[in-house]
């Protein structure tokens, strides 16, 4: 997936730190910014439709209340998702993931696709993203995460041939093993538990390794220095230039 020598710059829920987070507007000016990637979160409503949105509920970034899988998709849709960039002039839309893949296929991105199916176990999303991603023949530019790792094994097992990658918030004894023993070719950790000698472990095992979510100027230099698979950011911007000032 992409340059190994180089590490990659993924954009967290598009340009997160200037647009709002998962929204059309984000992932179009992460493109802009020169991100190799990016990364956005999916939910279900309740007649089944995939949307790209992180949190269960609504609440904190769109004008409505409640959770996602109470709502149907022309429901969400209504929303408005500027979140805290209300000086924006144009309200902006929950994405459908078909819509978000739909803008990828025609871009040269690499799309990390996160399930959000840890605390509700949205029945059938694994089968309904593979299906997306297929139609679209996406398969070698997407990566599959999630905390839940039974959802990781399971989608492996709907389609072997996009990749998987377990996200993790604590770190664990020797990830590359326990990501090779799922059959994910990376892992994601939290950039706060990555230490020097897992990276230099996964990288000698040829497990990928992406760590979240790193927006430090230090940390960015460290990862790309070290030679991380890639970095996920919310500002893809100064990813780009710093590790252009690297080379």
């Amino acid at each position: 997936m992409g340059c190994e020598d180089m590490t990659e710059i993924f954009a967290h829920r598009g340009y997160a730190a200037a647009y709002p987070e998962n929204t059309m507007i984000s992932f179009q000016e992460a493109e802009k910014a020169r991100a190799d990637g990016i990364e956005l979160d999916v939910q279900m409503t309740n007649d089944g439709e995939l949307v790209v949105i992180h949190d269960e509920k609504v609440d904190r970034t769109t004008n409505g209340t409640g959770y996602v899988r109470d709502y149907s998709a022309s429901q969400l849709r209504k929303l408005d998702a500027r979140y805290k960039f209300g000086d924006l002039p144009k309200s902006e839309r929950i994405p459908l993931l078909e819509e978000v893949l739909e803008w990828l296929a025609e871009t040269a991105l690499v799309c990390n696709i996160e399930l959000k199916n840890g605390i509700f176990p949205y029945e059938g999303m694994e089968e309904k993203v593979a299906l997306l991603i297929r139609q679209r023949n996406l398969e070698n530019r997407i990566i599959i995460s999630s905390f839940n790792h039974y959802s990781i094994v399971r989608f492996h097992q709907l389609a072997p041939n996009i990749e998987t990658a377990p996200l993790l918030t604590d770190g664990i004894y020797m990830p590359w093993i326990y990501a090779a023993s799922i059959r994910a070719k990376g892992f994601h950790p939290h950039h706060r538990t990555l230490q020097d000698d897992i990276i230099d472990a996964s990288k000698r095992s040829g497990i990928r390794l992406r760590p979240y979510t790193v927006n430090k100027e230090a940390a960015m230099e460290r990862f790309i220095r070290r030679g991380c698979s890639a970095i996920i950011t919310d500002d893809p911007a100064k990813g780009v230039a710093i590790r252009k000032e690297i080379k």
